[in-house]
């Protein structure tokens, strides 16, 4: 069984990856509830961690995921929307 690593050490290599996957599933299982306020904390961590990728290492990300993440979500969660919390009126 691998060492755990430490709460302070910064992911790396495979880790990383695989912990950016999971963080868009969660995103992703979020939104599937209906659930915006988790999927929007999930992706926004799960987008500091994409964009903390090398190009190759993006390329490892499934395609779905990677859809899911840059262009899809941007839809609902991009700059253009009306921020959380704010009615019109």
């Amino acid at each position: 069984m691998p060492a755990k690593s430490k709460p302070g050490q910064p992911l790396t290599g495979a880790a990383l990856i695989k912990e950016t996957c999971r963080r868009i599933r969660a995103a992703r299982s979020a939104w599937d509830a209906h659930n915006n306020r988790a999927c929007r904390g999930e992706r926004a961590r799960a987008l500091a961690l994409y964009e903390s990728l090398s190009k190759p290492e993006r390329e490892k990300i499934p395609q779905v995921l990677r859809v899911w993440l840059r262009y899809r979500s941007e839809k609902y969660f991009g700059a253009g929307r009306t921020p959380p919390g704010t009615k019109p009126g």
